[in-house]
């Protein structure tokens, strides 16, 4: 397809399914027709609902027993520990339930648990949560540490902290601290952690399944200026890390400028770093030639999640550790 029939073919998806036009330009170059189309069609339909058990409140087979009671239809999500579809039927908003009121369940996405698995946090670690609010990822890590070792929770916006540390009592976390501040600065906390998770803010391109507004409500610049952060805020992830650590960095945009870019520019500056693989079945491989432009080839060992490939909202993660003696 020239650049003359794919602007020509973008202009008249975008004006049909209602995207802005650079949008479906991006999507046609980095997939073709065909897929574009099917992301295009599975945008349209709904994101299964996923919970995650939470162990620190309530053993998971009773908080599954309790739940079936209330005919709520569970299906385990078979690489997660801790995850289940769950059907509500429309009852009622999975938040209403008395179980999540009590933090026996807490209602999170897929990709968003699966970043957790892949962080892999052990018993008496220092683990960082960067960008942190709403929570879900800081509960899940302090499940996964069994309330041992702490949790540096770290959130700049002032107004999503109370989310946060509302979540972290909801659901019986005592291992974790929140600060709020600019993650950019972290070092000035004089910390070495032997993990981080980064889950950046980012444009939220994947996001437009569970939320169409998206289809319009970011420019290239939004883009652009959403991958500027990301490079500081992995960047100043990175110096930190402890030899020998891990560091998960994620976003729910399938942008490749938010995503396989900004690693790319970190493995550049940074020559301990090294991308590991992850795995997981789940998923399709990230992208070395986004757009044919020749990044690192590790990059394949990221992963991608798709609405028309996966069921899921749009994500990505990579997994990298720090070389040197811990």
């Amino acid at each position: 397809m020239s650049t003359k029939e794919l602007r020509q073919k973008a202009k008249t998806l975008a004006k049909e399914h209602e995207y802005q036009q650079y949008m479906i330009e991006r999507y046609l170059a980095l997939w073709g027709e065909e897929d574009t189309l099917r992301f295009l069609e599975a945008c349209e339909q709904p994101i299964r609902t996923s919970i995650r058990m939470n162990t620190l409140r309530m053993e998971s087979e009773k908080t599954i027993e309790r739940l079936q009671k209330k005919k709520i239809k569970l299906e385990k999500i078979p690489w997660l520990s801790h995850g289940y579809y769950a059907d509500f039927e429309g009852r009622s908003t999975p938040g209403a339930f008395l179980e999540h009121m009590l933090g026996f369940y807490y209602v999170q996405g897929v990709p968003s648990m699966t970043t957790v698995e892949v962080l892999d946090p052990q018993p008496d670690e220092t683990i960082l949560d960067l960008a942190a609010a709403p929570g879900g990822k800081t509960t899940h890590i302090a499940q996964q540490m069994q309330n041992s070792g702490k949790v540096v929770a770290v959130e700049m916006d002032r107004k999503r902290i109370s989310s946060l540390e509302s979540n972290i009592l909801r659901c019986g976390v005592t291992n974790s601290i929140v600060l709020r501040g600019d993650a950019r600065k972290i070092e000035k906390l004089n910390l070495e952690p032997d993990r981080i998770l980064l889950d950046a803010p980012c444009s939220g391109e994947g996001l437009i399944p569970l939320d169409p507004t998206r289809k319009t409500s970011k420019s290239m610049a939004d883009v652009r200026f959403c991958a500027t952060k990301e490079d500081e805020l992995l960047d100043a992830a990175v110096t930190i890390l402890a030899p020998g650590g891990t560091i998960v960095y994620s976003t729910c945009s399938i942008a490749p400028e938010e995503n396989e870019y900004v690693v790319d520019e970190i493995l550049k500056r940074h020559p301990e770093m090294k991308i590991v693989p992850i795995p997981l079945d789940f998923g399709t491989p990230g992208y070395s030639e986004p757009y044919g432009v020749s990044l690192d080839e590790s990059l394949k060992l990221a992963k991608r999640f798709l609405p028309h490939l996966h069921g899921s909202e749009g994500f990505f993660i990579c997994k990298m550790i720090k070389e040197g003696t811990a």
